[in-house]
């Protein structure tokens, strides 16, 4: 089931989604439907990354330099 809305695209971009959806033959709503799941789905995978390092120990920035200096790498 589809839901429709009003988005509104800088007129550069609207052109070059016409221009690729004619290329493609598909319409400038599967593109953009297709990059926004794209999108959410990049952010499901960033927030499982997150969950699963939340037990990880931190450190200051500045430790990671001391560090990096302490193994030669700066």
């Amino acid at each position: 089931m589809s839901k429709r809305a009003t988005i509104y695209f800088d007129s550069d971009i609207h052109k070059a989604l016409r221009m690729k959806a004619a290329n493609t033959d598909t319409s400038v709503s599967d593109l953009v439907n297709r990059a926004v799941r794209q999108a959410l789905e990049e952010d499901r995978e960033d927030l499982k990354a997150i969950d699963e390092r939340v037990a990880e120990p931190s450190i200051t920035y500045e430790a990671l330099l001391e560090d990096l200096k302490a193994h030669g790498k700066l």
